[in-house]
């Protein structure tokens, strides 16, 4: 295999968009175990790392599946049709191989993870499969596909590590997700508009631009209303729970002072985030890639690490 084709493979893998699997941490990080060591076994980061690394080589598979399947619709498309397998310069057969092997090595290293585990696996990749050929296609069910997705990461690192979620975070990631799959189905459309194309992706004649708003502030407002609820029912993980010595920063305060609504100092930079990014959708047309955007807009990239910082003082410190 030649070194050309090997980057195609890579291309089509779509590393950039592993961005998405970070996801997996977000239960071990809000639960305040995220420096956490079992008596027995690795430490928590290093079992949901694992995790992580396995969703990334189960995605990339699901990427070459879907563009195998895609590459007519793709080729149309004035960006999509540049992609390897689209443009013809991977051929299928090699991408299926790859594909192939892929999803095979990643139910081998999820052995040494819990049953339920390779449970959300195989419910992703049904998802995925079924999401290429069919939900796609049809309005609504495709973003709440999306949506799914996401929610299948949140569970997926919870569970290798046998954690608790609140329903107000789960809330808080479907309604991001609908958020951010919306807004991509609101840049497609004004991006194809703007190129006089007409739509390639069926779902799209079914989204006018009253319903897409509609859509839009529905989920936008969701997003922060339901992170703002999550941060003020947030408790903190008491000492003995972690099973740590060093004391938290709630133990060291008077208990007048110790309040566990501490978290909603971060619901500011959530806010932002909605804002700056419907701004990006609708002022700039940013939003076909959500992790683009992120990893591009600098303002949007310092919200996000403002936001971790701040929540990382106020749960471990």
């Amino acid at each position: 295999m030649s070194i050309k084709t090997l980057y195609l493979i890579f291309k089509s893998a779509r590393p950039r968009q592993w961005i998405k699997n970070f996801a997996l941490y977000a239960a071990l990080f809000f639960s305040g175990f995220l420096f956490y060591v079992p008596n027995e076994g690795p430490s928590y980061f290093v079992t949901v790392t694992y995790a992580f690394f396995i969703f990334c080589l189960l995605a990339s598979s699901v990427y070459l599946i879907n563009d195998i399947v895609d590459a007519k619709e793709d080729s149309q498309h004035p960006y999509k049709k540049k992609r390897p397998i689209a443009s013809g310069e991977l051929p299928v057969p090699i991408a299926a191989f790859v594909a192939m092997t892929g999803i095979a090595t990643v139910f081998f290293l999820s052995l040494s993870l819990p049953s339920f585990f390779r449970v959300l696996i195989l419910l992703y990749l049904g998802l995925q499969l079924l999401y290429a050929t069919k939900t796609k296609h049809i309005a609504i069910l495709d973003v709440i596909s999306i949506a799914s997705g996401f929610l299948i990461r949140i569970y997926a690192g919870a569970i290798v590590v046998e954690l608790h979620m609140s329903v107000w975070f789960l809330l808080t990631v479907v309604s991001a997700s609908l958020f951010l799959a919306v807004g991509k189905r609101q840049s497609e459309r004004t991006l194809l508009k703007s190129h006089q194309v007409s739509p390639s992706r069926k779902t799209l004649k079914h989204y006018s631009q009253q319903l897409l708003n509609q859509y839009i502030a529905m989920f936008a407002n969701s997003t922060w209303l339901t992170y703002a609820l999550f941060s003020f029912q947030h408790e903190a993980v008491a000492i003995e729970q972690a099973q740590q010595k060093i004391p938290t920063f709630f133990t060291l305060l008077p208990r007048t002072l110790q309040s566990q609504k501490l978290l909603m100092l971060s619901l500011p930079f959530v806010i932002f985030g909605v804002m700056r990014y419907l701004q990006l959708v609708y002022e700039e047309n940013k939003g076909e890639s959500p992790e683009r955007v992120l990893l591009n807009d600098m303002p949007l990239l310092t919200t996000v690490f403002l936001f971790g910082i701040v929540s990382f003082l106020v749960i471990y410190l």
